[in-house]
């Protein structure tokens, strides 16, 4: 590449003239291979395929727990459905209070409506994108039941001070994992959804790992573990033998095929987080003199979902452009991570609830802009959403670092927009 070479998205030739990058959403992007094709005959040829009944579901919770080092482990269909079983293990009275973050997936907040309780938005560090302590201790009230904290992007919140926090006022405190597998809350220290009272993971086509679909949710409780569990089906106390709903509850249970899937996958996750925490090291030192950029902090405690990339001195016109210049050099980028905050969602403003009722949120809080001005900046101004995938090649990732280099060179430093 020369200095006069035009942007890709302005006619000039692009970064990456070969294949796409390797992607969660082609095989090329995903370990899957003969040994999840074995699991699945497995399953198949035992005929049994569902997870009450079946070997698969049980082991792959009982091998979870101890690969995150948590005492229980239930699994259920999805990541959301994880955070729902976490929500519904809290027990919300209607109308009290769940405090969460704007910048995560809706999965991250409709648990807490769908439990009648009433989300509450805390700001975020303006450089991880993770809740704010701080903001989260203001917040607090007697309403208050518990925090939903997100690991964004893999790096570990400061889970430590939020459950310093929720302890001193008897609230529980819920990980979201789905993007943080194998992710130590500190150098060195116990992982990503050990630090609360529950943690929640996500086996959607996108994280880490992969069964399609799928979640699992840890705790050390025992009580919290039983109630979640039944909560996944229907409220049934299948270990008494009898045939009863002990409380409202749902059908979320796991596949014999989603678990069989799902454990092949978590044996091979070590080498994937391994994997993106090296392609991750060589794009940073990569950009580390890159001038208005801040590259993601990373103590040991980061697993590297995707890559996070701040962005100084742009408007949100500024910051669609940059997004929109690296995927036309070949580097598939998303500007501010989310259209909008979550409390700027149509489910929440107008409210979208239950039928026209708006409940629980009509009459009790409003979600306005400048709620959350932080995360609104990095939203709407800073943030830039980079691949990372444990299949790139060195060459791939020297791509995405000569992409983002060329592009901040034109719409970041003073050169031609």
């Amino acid at each position: 590449m020369t200095d006069g070479q035009d942007l890709a998205v302005d006619g000039g030739p692009a970064v990456r003239t070969g294949p796409p990058l390797p992607s969660a959403m082609s095989a090329d992007g995903r370990r899957i291979g003969a040994e999840e094709e074995a699991a699945v005959l497995r399953v198949l040829r035992s005929g049994m395929l569902s997870g009450v009944w079946g070997p698969e579901v049980p082991a792959l919770a009982r091998e979870f727990a101890e690969q995150v080092g948590s005492g229980h482990a239930v699994a259920c269909s999805s990541g959301t459905a994880a955070l729902h079983l976490a929500v519904a293990a809290v027990d919300p009275e209607p109308g009290d209070e769940i405090i969460v973050p704007p910048i995560s997936d809706i999965g991250s907040v409709a648990p807490v409506l769908a439990q009648n309780a009433v989300p509450v938005f805390a700001d975020v560090d303006p450089v991880t994108g993770c809740l704010d302590p701080d903001r989260v201790a203001e917040l607090v009230s007697p309403r208050t039941r518990a925090i939903v904290v997100v690991h964004l992007f893999g790096k570990a919140a400061d889970v430590t001070r939020l459950r310093a926090l929720a302890d001193a006022n008897g609230v529980m405190l819920i990980e979201d994992c789905a993007q943080a597998y194998l992710t130590p809350v500190s150098a060195g220290s116990a992982l990503a959804g050990t630090a609360g009272h529950l943690g929640c993971f996500s086996l959607q086509q996108h994280k880490h790992v992969t069964a399609g679909d799928g979640g699992l949710v840890v705790t050390d409780d025992a009580g919290l573990a039983e109630r979640m569990r039944r909560f996944a089906d229907k409220g049934w106390p299948r270990e008494t033998g009898e045939r009863a709903y002990l409380h409202f509850a749902l059908n979320y249970r796991m596949t014999e095929l989603v678990a069989a899937v799902a454990r092949e996958q978590l044996r091979k996750l070590p080498d994937v987080v391994t994997a993106r925490r090296r392609h991750a090291a060589r794009l940073t030192a990569q950009l580390a003199d890159l001038p208005g950029a801040t590259l993601p902090a990373d103590a040991g405690d980061h697993s590297y979902w995707y890559y996070p990339l701040l962005i100084d001195g742009l408007d949100e016109p500024g910051l669609q452009r940059y997004a929109a210049a690296l995927t036309s050099e070949g580097v598939p980028a998303v500007p501010g991570y989310l259209r909008r905050p979550l409390y700027a969602e149509p489910v929440l403003r107008e409210p979208r609830t239950y039928g026209m009722s708006g409940y629980p949120l009509r009459g009790s809080t409003e979600y306005s802009d400048g709620l959350c001005p932080v995360a609104e900046s990095l939203v709407y101004r800073r943030l830039v959403v980079l691949p990372c995938n444990e299949n790139f090649t060195d060459a791939d990732v020297d791509d995405v670092a000569a992409a983002v280099r060329k592009v901040h060179t034109r719409l970041a430093t003073g050169g031609a927009a």
